[in-house]
């Protein structure tokens, strides 16, 4: 205190009173201790009115009467003290339950906590330790005021050093001295981390969710230190709060994992939703196709816009095998590669597959729509077959009628006709089909017989004809085409059933038939024709051919239903004639001479007195009108029957 303030200490309010006298002024003593209360004066600034006042030789009552100022100063004093401790307290401890109000981050609160906790007790270092249940020990949370590695990642076992005592019992615990203190288990890394930081006084309140300690609050000190009563209580308040902030942390994480929780299900409902609208879309959809009258591929397009995919229908053996017996065995859509197999089944049978194509992942839902679309696949096909086997039967009867020659009403037949889209006024060919593969069997032979009836009688409806099944083969009755030929028809049918048998199928046709109906054994005899047609190829190692009777030369003559002779002389020596009579020549007269002077060209110059270098150039113009094998000996035999055919037909050349 100054001089000034001694000096105050001393001075009589009341100037006339004796200065010796033992009443004090009323207030005198007590001005300059309220001065230093005003001012917030240190404790020591105390001490100083009282050894002024001996100094001025105050009388004894006077000295009394400011002692017991003083002490009455600083008792007010300490009162004002703890009052603004406290109230920094409560200010401290508010800020905090602010923070966990607004839900701050548990990182930021936690931090908050104890750095206030260290400023309020004044320590050195504060620090926050929590439980951890999957390792079964304890480890540093959050730290202020610490400088050493090592304590920062201690890692302290249940019942182990201060802490692990705290949280043992649940109670506070405080000690002056750690080192010195044997309440407590010392372990050589606990007590290596603490000489670490240099911490000497320690005290550790626990932090409670209930009855269980999930972690211990500590505030320490470098240097011996007594912690306070009041300050054990304002740690465990900051203790209390700091558990508030981590229970509300894990409620509020628990709600938030709930919330994410039910937004997934929530998710998955509104995709099961739109799943089973698709399913319910697909299932309209396919019932709408099955009442108008749609076929596998429509079927196949509507799943497609369904499941947002390329879906078609594929044979069984144009399906990858493994994955499509899978599917037949399991029921079952079977993933392969990016693709999805879905047999198409009947009974035991297996009529193909429908194909997802570039959906490596498929919702269960839409592979059971899947699933169903290859059912709906299953029956519009059994549909088809049985539609298609009814036609195939009527087809037959109606080519066994014509076979038979029954006395029909030709009217009747063109409308029976006409109901299988069959025009019998236009020119057909009759061909007899004939499997030449051994079978191993009876059974398998009569399988065979039966695929082949089944592709003949589709190959019959697709090109508005008709087939049956007759005498161990197939026989059919096909329109010709304006510029096609009975050979190529055979041929091209041969081709056609062989590939969808996967045998070999022998075809002999006959000659063109026009106005079936006029005539009641028209067919009977045509179908003989094709029948001897079919026996010369087989004799002649020619099966798996298709032919009519004049592809064989002069025997066709023989296998021909009606004696062609016009027509196999135009189709052996026709274009020599042609180009006699267009060009005035005499090639035919030329060719007669040459097989009559035995092929010797000499010799038919003799004969018909011309140069040798003019029947040579003759018979190479018959070359090119002919063909180059028109010399070997089977083409040398047709033509000469054909020219001795023609002399006959021809009266001015007899």
């Amino acid at each position: 205190m100054s001089s000034d303030h001694v000096q105050s200490a001393g001075r009589p309010t009341d100037a006339g009173a004796p200065t010796g006298e033992g009443v004090l002024p009323d207030g005198g003593a007590g001005a300059p201790f309220l001065e230093l209360l005003a001012r917030g004066a240190p404790a020591a600034a105390y001490e100083r009115p009282v050894p002024a006042a001996r100094a001025e030789g105050r009388p004894p009552e006077w000295i009394g009467a400011l002692e017991h100022a003083k002490l009455l100063a600083l008792r007010v004093r300490a009162e004002l003290e703890g009052r603004r401790r406290r109230e920094a307290e409560l200010s401290a401890l508010f800020e905090t339950a602010h923070d966990l109000a607004g839900l701050r981050d548990l990182d930021s609160v936690l931090p908050a906590i104890v750095q206030r906790a260290r400023s309020l007790l004044g320590t050195d270092v504060a620090y926050l330790t929590l439980n951890d249940p999957a390792r079964g020990d304890t480890y540093m949370r959050v730290t202020e005021g610490s400088v050493a590695a090592r304590f920062q990642q201690l890692r302290l076992g249940m019942g182990e050093g201060l802490g692990g005592l705290v949280a043992q019992t649940a109670r506070p615990y405080v000690t002056d001295d750690y080192f010195r203190d044997a309440r407590f288990q010392h372990t050589g890394t606990i007590d290596e981390g603490v000489r670490d930081e240099g911490l000497v006084a320690i005290l550790g309140v626990p932090l409670m969710l209930g009855p269980h300690v999930i972690g211990v609050l500590f505030a320490a000190d470098r240097r011996a230190r007594v912690f306070e009563r009041e300050q054990i209580a304002l740690l465990g308040s900051f203790a209390a709060l700091a558990a508030a902030a981590i229970d509300s942390a894990n409620l509020l994480t628990e709600t938030r994992s709930a919330l994410a929780g039910l937004e997934r299900a929530n998710e998955i409902i509104r995709d099961r939703s739109a799943v089973i609208e698709r399913a319910s879309d697909v299932h309209d959809r396919l019932a709408e196709l099955v009442l108008r009258g749609g076929g596998v591929h429509d079927v196949a397009a509507a799943v497609s816009q369904v499941l947002d995919g390329a879906v078609e229908f594929t044979e069984a053996s144009a399906a990858p095998a493994g994955p499509l017996e899978a599917s037949r065995a399991e029921g079952h859509a079977v993933r392969h590669g990016d693709d999805w197999i879905a047999a198409v089944t009947a009974g035991g049978e297996l009529l193909g597959a429908l194909v997802l194509r570039g959906h490596h992942d498929l919702d269960p839902v839409d592979q059971r729509t899947l699933e169903r679309a290859a059912m709906v696949t299953s029956l519009l096909l059994l549909a088809r077959r049985s539609a298609a086997e009814a036609e195939q039967r009527v087809r037959g009867e109606l080519l066994d009628d014509l076979l038979d020659a029954r006395d029909h009403d030709p009217r009747l037949l063109r409308e029976r006709a006409a109901r299988l889209h069959a025009d019998l006024d236009a020119t057909h060919v009759v061909l007899a089909a004939r499997l030449d593969t051994p079978a191993a069997d009876a059974d398998q032979e009569a399988a065979a017989r039966r695929r082949l009836w089944a592709a003949a009688s589709h190959l019959a409806a697709t090109r508005q004809g008709l087939a049956a099944a007759r005498d161990g083969g197939t026989v059919l009755l096909l329109p010709l085409g304006r510029d096609d030929s009975a050979t190529e028809l055979a041929r091209r049918t041969a081709r056609h059933l062989g590939a969808a048998v996967h045998e070999t199928v022998t075809i002999g046709a006959s000659a063109p038939v026009a106005d079936l109906t006029a005539h009641s054994d028209a067919v009977t005899a045509a179908y003989a024709e094709a029948r001897r047609c079919l026996d010369a190829l087989r004799l002649l190692g020619r099966t798996g051919d298709g032919a009519a009777a004049e592809d064989f030369g002069f025997l066709g003559l023989l296998l021909a239903g009606e004696r062609d002779v016009a027509g196999f002389v135009e189709r052996t020596i026709g274009g020599v004639i042609g180009y006699d009579e267009r060009r005035g020549t005499d090639l035919i007269r030329t060719l007669e001479a040459y097989f009559a002077c035995g092929m010797s060209p000499a010799r038919t110059k003799d004969e018909l007195h011309v140069h040798v270098n003019t029947v040579a150039q003759r018979l190479e113009r018959v070359g090119r009108l002919l063909g180059e094998d028109w010399q070997t000996p089977a083409r040398s035999l047709e033509l000469q029957l054909a020219l001795r055919l023609h002399r006959l037909s021809s009266p001015a050349r007899r």
